[in-house]
């Protein structure tokens, strides 16, 4: 969760130099990442992570990885 944060952070930074908006403008986070149209880093990784699970889900070669999955 910690990492995840601070992904978050990095990402609604370098979000608001894309625009040149600072802290004194005071828009909310929710308008920036409207402006921009990115999406949240932490939805990206939670997607990958389930690609990632079901590519190894579907290896039959006997590695580990199945075993741990179906343990």
């Amino acid at each position: 969760m910690g990492l995840i944060r601070r992904l978050r952070v990095s990402q609604r930074a370098m979000e608001k130099a894309m625009l040149g908006v600072s802290l004194r403008d005071q828009i909310r986070n929710e308008e920036v990442r409207r402006r921009t149209r990115v999406t949240d880093i932490a939805q990206r990784v939670e997607k990958l992570k389930w690609q990632w699970a079901g590519h190894i889900a579907q290896r039959t070669d006997g590695r580990w990885g199945l075993k741990v999955l179906e343990w």
